[in-house]
Parts: C-alpha cells; structure tokens; sequence
C-alpha cells in the first residue's frame, strides 16, 4: 500500500465555506468514518441521505456545540465518491474551532488543499480537466471567466478529448486488423487505409482547438493591454481616463513613466490589464533604457497594442500595434478616422468612449464566445500538442508501417490519458490540487 493509499483511507474534514464569522459556515466531512462520525456527535441515527436534517451536535464530552442543518451522502452518490457528510453551522469563530477540536478528536484529519476534488477525480467522479474548471469557476471575477469554466467543469473539454480517442480507437483496430489477421480470406488487403479518415478527423479536431489556445487561456489570465508611444504622448493621462481613477504619475515633463504600470477593469465581460510603459526613444541614461526595454517586451507580449501618438512626437521603436490614438491638443469631437486611428483628448477624456468601444470590438472577435471546451492551462496544449504530433505521425506511416503507426496512436492515447488525469501523475496531481482552496 502506498502512502497515498493509506492517505485515502482516512477521513478528512475542512470547512467548505469562506473563513471568518458569517451568518452561516459549512464544514464538509469525507471518508469511511464520516457516517460513524455524524452519528456520534449528533447522538442519534443518520438522516436520509441527501435532505437537510436539524440536528444537535455535542462535542465528545456531550456539551451541546450547535443546533445545525447536517446532511448525509452515502458513497458512491457524493462529491468525492466516498461516504461523505456535511455541517451547515452558525459561522461564529468560537463555533468553528469547537467543530474543529471535536472531530480531530473523533479521529478526523483536516484535509489539505484540493483534498476533497483530488479524490472525486481519483475517484472517477469527474476527470482532471473537470477539476481545474472547478478550480477556475470559484476564482472566476468576471462572467466571461465564470461562462468558460462552467463549460470546462461541465465537461466540454471532456467531451472533446473522448470523442478523439474513440476515433483513434477505431482507426487502431482496423490497422491491427491487418496486423494480426493479415493470412485470413476475410480480412481485406490494406485494412488499414480504413484507419485514414479516423485518423484525419482526430487531426483536424485537434488542431483546430490548439488553432484557438491562446483564447481560453486569455479569458483565464486575463487580456492584457499595452499602451505605448514616445515620452510625454499622454500615455499615463490615458491609462488613468480609461480606467477612471489615478493610477499613473502624469506630468509635462518628458520620460515620468520608467516603469510599468498596469491597472485593471473589466471589458466585455473579460478581465483587462492595462499597462502603462516607458516613452520609446533612444537614450544613453541606463536607467530609461531599460524601461524601453521592458516597454518593447510587455508590447510584444501583449494580446493588444493601443499606439499614442501626438502632434510633434516621434516614436523611435517600431511596435505592431491594433489601435492608434492620435492625442491631440485643443476642444474636438472624439473620433474614429478612416483608417481605423481615434482622434480624442486624453487629458480631456475625449475619444476615449470610441476607444473603449473599439477595444471591447477586438476583445469580443478574438477572445470571447467560446461555445464549448477551451484550453485554459499550458498543462492542456502541452498534451494535445503530443497527441496531434503522434497522429501526424502515425498518417505519414499508416500505408508504409502499419505497425510503427499503430504504436504513434497509442502515444496519441496516452497523452490524452495525461490530459484527463489517469494516467501516473501524482507529481502533477501535487502541484495543481496544491493551488485549490481547503474546502475543496
């Protein structure tokens, strides 16, 4: 027995709610001794499983603790699929650490991060990709994050990944048709071509979802927005417009800005970053070549580009930008040029409704709107990245090396396997059960 067998069979317990006082406080028991447990501190016998009871709880001295709503969820029919039991207490302080002191007492050990959703997924109650969609919809802050986590939770990528193994499965068994069965009459020649338009499927539907990656992790992380231009274009006055509040230093003089600044907001239901950077010009003072530097870095590595540019100014580097905001001096009509550019006033906030409005547009045609499963981690691309390379593989060998293409579609299998979590993965499980919070 491993340790993390020997982990499993104890029972847990952790408060599921938020911590601190609160009207109402939810601990969750999960375990082989949970139904024991339940009945011991409430002195009486199991309610009917899955309905509220109110129930008295005592502590192991039969001091009266709290009069809660208890419920009961017999295994396999629960969150983590083992017997499992929960406290809906008065959130007080002093409420909690008696709960707490009395079931370490009974036997039960506080679970550690993710305990409780590493085991439903150990315990085939949802798959890996289903997890981390739980773990994305209780950190959601905006509808966009909290749309696309509901999808992943709900099993969209799920879905998704199970329809290409059972492709890569019938593609499998037509090339070991041929394989093993090569001298019966009935099995016909080159039974393995049959395996192509499997394979292809497989391979266009991989490659599509990887095609659109970067979106699903996007709408994770966060879009982010630099803003950029030469020294003194009035990139902090409009970094403090477009978010409605001073958060950059804006003055007449030129090179203010050395580092970054970044702020947040929220625009078309996505979480926004705009970051505020150095004035690009060639220098010989150490320090603003460095804040240049980072400049061309946070622009490269930025989903979108705002360019301002200003009458008299010249920007010495040269970024890709997605808008330019010509900022101009004087009482005009903020607006969108024929080319695409915005003429405004930052320091007037003209121009900068139509500057929202055409950010809100790019965000809304690149980010937003995925209708079902996305690719919210690195962990994600890396194993379909795997997967459609062994299948590519396994079509450039199908009709040459039946074998050596059946053995790339078991890799193909395998990193899917990796990507639903059933495959040996404790040092992963480890670390992205380590990032969920307690209750969980």
């Amino acid at each position: 027995m491993t340790e993390r067998d020997f982990l499993q069979d104890e029972t847990i317990f952790a408060l599921s709610s938020a911590p601190g006082r609160a009207g109402v406080s939810v601990l969750r028991l999960s375990g082989p001794e949970s139904g024991d447990v339940l009945k011991s501190v409430t002195q009486s016998k199991l309610p009917e499983p899955r309905r509220a009871s109110l129930r008295t709880v005592y502590d192991l001295d039969g001091v009266m603790i709290d009069r809660p709503l208890v419920l009961w969820f017999p295994a396999p029919k629960s969150f983590t699929g083992e017997d499992c039991a929960e406290f809906h207490v008065h959130g007080s302080v002093a409420i909690l650490e008696a709960m707490a002191r009395c079931l370490t007492e009974a036997g039960l050990r506080q679970a550690k991060p993710g305990e409780f959703t590493r085991r439903a997924v150990e315990r085939g109650k949802m798959d890996l990709t289903e997890a981390e969609g739980l773990a994305d919809l209780i950190d959601a802050r905006t509808q966009g994050q909290r749309i696309q986590a509901l999808q992943n939770m709900e099993g969209a990528l799920r879905e998704t990944y199970e329809g290409w193994q059972s492709l890569l499965l019938d593609a499998l068994a037509q090339i070991e048709g041929e394989i093993d069965f090569a001298d019966e009459a009935d099995v016909p020649d080159a039974l393995s071509h049959a395996a192509y338009p499997y394979l292809t499927q497989a391979r266009d539907g991989m490659a599509a979802l990887l095609a659109q990656g970067d979106k699903g992790r996007a709408v994770r992380d966060g879009i982010q927005v630099a803003i950029v231009g030469a020294p003194n274009a009035g990139k902090s006055t409009l970094l403090n417009g477009l978010v409605g509040r001073d958060v950059a230093i804006t003055s007449p003089q030129a090179g203010t800005t050395r580092d970054i600044v970044e702020a947040q907001t929220v625009i078309a239901g996505l979480p926004v970053t705009f970051s505020d950077t150095a004035g690009l010009r060639e220098t010989v003072d150490s320090i603003e070549a460095e804040g240049v530097r980072r400049a061309l870095a946070r622009a490269e590595d930025a989903h979108l580009v705002i360019l301002v540019e200003r009458e008299g100014l010249e920007t010495a580097s040269h970024v890709e930008e997605n808008i330019v905001f010509r900022n101009l001096a004087g009482e005009i009509d903020g607006r969108v040029e024929e080319n695409g550019d915005i003429s405004g006033n930052a320091l007037k906030n003209i121009g900068l409704d139509a500057l929202l409005g055409k950010l809100e547009s790019l965000i809304l045609e690149r980010y937003a709107g995925l209708e079902s499963a996305a690719l919210t981690r690195v962990r994600h691309v890396n194993c379909i990245e795997v997967a459609h390379s062994s299948v590519e593989m396994a079509l450039s060998r199908l009709g040459s090396e039946p074998e050596l293409s059946s053995e790339d579609i078991r890799n193909a299998l395998i990193s899917l396997e990796e990507l639903a979590g059933r495959s040996d993965m404790e040092q992963v499980f480890d670390r992205i059960f380590s990032s969920f919070c307690i209750g969980k």
